[in-house]
């Protein structure tokens, strides 16, 4: 989810399916819980930061999400609700916001939480020098761009503390779905005198971080597989956190997970597609469908990836209904494009319907060597070697297998090496360019699909591709902007551009993540939401 910022409308003809309309939770009353309050959880991939000014993945996220808080806090379905928040006025036709906060909310060194513990957060966040690729979400919020463009100082953005217990926000522009990012991680305030005592180390290590949500963190030293969440005593609503503590272990082989679960040493573990298949069916088996596209990304200095026929044949020649079903078999999608399903409706039609081109996420060998060959015909080579990078966990190693053996054995004169790596490696090489081919995904930050098409602006923090097309921009610039309030327009917008990322084939939509598992079936309690932070544990607890 650096320069640019990037990332219901008529109640007759959009819907916003908050996140899918997807959550799975269960009932929490009338129902006794155990004497050990433990859940034991599997990750697929190491935490990368604890800093919320600073977090980029999906592990640390729901880490973050449920060992600190916000103004508000994500329920089932990704209903809004009051965190540290009371009360919420809106005001100036919809550019004002005044936030009400409570007064026994305090974090785990003792200090209180308060207005402007929001205040510096965001300062923080925005700050260029903090070079957070997340800056973009705060757009809209008054003079973040020009922040942004290093125009105006930080410290001009449009937030400010009246007093200790009121925060108020001013936008310069309607922001449709802004209570749902305030949900968001990096939306979270920050303790000052932690981030100054810490200095560098503040984020990095469970010790190096102070903490105002359900729990604590312990554990972690900023690289081991494993941690823990432990009930936060000075919580302002510890009486309902059930758990004692969350302990965490990261297994990226789902074999070596499964068996730890199967021996009672985990309560959750994710499947691979051959487990799935013989699991499906049973009590346990659940299959979180996410708001999470998987795509490939061309790197766009090389003179060979900049050749349209050249990534349009890379895409053509990828199976996708055999990668969802054969490789992944987790409940996995196949894709119309990069905008997951679900997620919007516009109309009457769901997104991915609207977007689909035909063209940018289609199976068709024969038009993808017809254009392989006009392509090399056209830089004047008969041979290509691309590097496919990817991440080391076993459905990245999969899918990127897949993907080599597909590549190289539909297209002639083509040479795939592929190069799987821990996850904050490969997210550092994608970042400086060091890559030919890169697996990547990217999971919505809240229901609209704005959340995925800006990322591939010329200038946005995520483009590590470096696609860039003049009409694409003034597309998301137009939603964004001069058409931000006319509803119907602003999703023609992006339905426009959603399909010129298709047929320019800025990146190769692949599929639509689902991850199957198994979860114990006395855990209850708790709530998963398929965009933005996907894991609340504040209620969870064992029958």
């Amino acid at each position: 989810m650096q320069t640019e910022m990037k990332k219901k409308l008529k109640k007759t003809s959009v819907v916003l399916m908050g996140a899918l309309s997807l959550a799975t939770c269960f009932p929490t009353t009338g129902v006794k819980a155990a004497s050990k309050q433990t859940l034991r959880w599997s990750e697929p991939a190491e935490m990368q930061t604890l800093d919320p000014s600073l977090v980029q993945d999906q592990v640390s996220s729901d880490v973050i999400a449920n060992s600190n808080e916000g103004l508000y806090r994500l329920g089932k379905n990704s209903k809004v609700e009051n965190a540290l928040a009371t009360s919420t006025k809106v005001s100036d036709g919809g550019l004002k916001y005044t936030f009400t906060l409570r007064k026994d909310a305090k974090w785990s060194n003792g200090d209180p939480v308060t207005a402007q513990d929001f205040v510096y957060s965001w300062r923080r966040t925005v700050n260029p020098k903090t070079a957070l690729a997340y800056a973009y979400l705060f757009e809209g919020v008054k003079n973040a761009s020009d922040i942004a463009a290093n125009k105006k100082s930080y410290k001009t953005l449009g937030v400010k503390a009246v007093g200790k217990h009121k925060l108020v926000v001013t936008l310069d522009k309607k922001v449709p779905y802004f209570k749902l990012l305030l949900g968001f991680t990096v939306f979270y305030p920050q303790n000052q005198h932690a981030v100054e005592k810490y200095g560098k180390k503040y984020g990095t290590t469970s010790k190096y971080m102070v903490y105002n949500g359900p729990f604590k963190m312990t554990g972690w030293s900023g690289s081991n597989l494993s941690w823990k969440l432990v009930k936060n005593p000075t919580y302002w609503d510890k009486k309902d956190v059930k758990l004692q503590e969350m302990t965490f272990q990261v297994t990226k082989s789902t074999n070596t997970s499964y068996n730890l679960y199967q021996s009672g040493k985990l309560d959750q573990t994710y499947l691979d597609a051959t487990q799935a298949r013989e699991l499906k069916g049973k009590p346990d088996f659940v299959s979180y469908k996410q708001a999470r596209t998987n795509y490939l990304e061309f790197n766009q200095t090389k003179k060979v990836l900049q050749n349209t026929k050249v990534r349009q044949a890379l895409s053509y020649a990828v199976d996708r209904k055999q990668l969802v079903n054969k490789v992944l078999g987790n409940g996995s999608l196949t894709v119309t494009g990069i905008v997951s399903k679900g997620l919007t409706q516009f109309d009457g039609k769901d997104f991915s319907v609207l977007q689909d081109t035909k063209t940018g996420a289609n199976y068709n060998l024969a038009k993808a060597k017809k254009l392989w060959q006009e392509g090399l015909k056209e830089e004047g080579v008969s041979k290509v070697s691309l590097n496919l990078l990817g991440d080391d966990d076993g459905v990245s190693k999969n899918v990127t297998e897949y993907l080599q053996s597909q590549l190289e054995q539909h297209l002639k004169g083509l040479t795939v090496t592929v190069n799987n790596v821990p996850k904050k490696t490969r997210i550092a090489k994608a970042e400086s360019g060091d890559f030919d081919l890169v697996l990547s995904g990217w999971a919505a930050d809240y229901s609209d699909p704005v959340s995925f098409l800006d990322m591939f602006t010329t200038d946005a923090s995520y483009n590590n591709g470096k696609w860039s097309n003049k009409e694409y921009d003034q597309l998301i610039a137009d939603a964004k902007g001069k058409d931000a309030t006319d509803k119907s327009a602003r999703m023609n917008d992006l339905v426009k551009a959603s399909r010129l990322l298709n047929n320019d084939q800025g990146v190769a939509p692949l599929y639509q993540l689902a991850q199957a598992s198994l979860v114990k079936t006395n855990v209850k309690g708790v709530v998963y939401n398929t965009a933005g932070v996907q894991f609340n544990w504040k209620g969870a607890y064992l029958k």
